[in-house]
């Protein structure tokens, strides 16, 4: 496939969710659950690797999340997801989510997350993905951090 299909750009898959956090997303101090942010991240990350890959995924790895502020009852959670490298069968995708405060409009990073995901045929075998055509410096910075990330994750077995 990655020889048949031209390179796509990071800006082919990029997603853009937003969320409010309700009641039944938040815990008892009236900041949202984590487990629900990493939900969502799954969700947005699934969708870019989706868009990308125009086949089903299946979430590999999260190789790493850091929740970095917290998100309050009613704040508006934007997630925004990037592909960072497409290798054979697999590709990275890093989340990033702010939360913002619906009356002033302030936002303030609360999470980021970098997801992994195999492109699957009918029968769930892992198949290739199109190549990622990385654009700028930063795109080209964010490969080579996805690709040590995958030998780091590769070396622990």
């Amino acid at each position: 496939m990655q020889d048949r299909i031209p390179p796509l750009t990071v800006d082919d898959s990029r997603v853009v969710m937003t969320e409010i956090v309700m009641p039944e997303n938040a815990n008892n101090r009236g900041t949202v659950f984590g487990g629900h942010v990493l939900a969502l991240i799954d969700k947005a990350s699934a969708i870019v690797a989706m868009r990308h890959c125009r086949t089903p995924v299946v979430t590999a790895a999260i190789d790493r999340v850091d929740f970095l502020a917290g998100a309050h009852l009613g704040s508006i959670l934007i997630l925004e997801g990037r592909l960072n490298a497409a290798f054979r069968t697999s590709l990275e995708v890093g989340v990033t989510v702010h939360a913002e405060d619906p009356l002033s409009g302030e936002r303030h990073l609360t999470c980021r997350a970098f997801v992994t995901f195999v492109a699957v045929d009918e029968r769930g075998g892992p198949v290739a993905v199109p190549p990622l055509a990385a654009r700028t410096d930063e795109e080209r910075l964010r490969a080579a951090q996805a690709a040590e990330r995958k030998r780091h994750r590769q070396s622990l077995g």
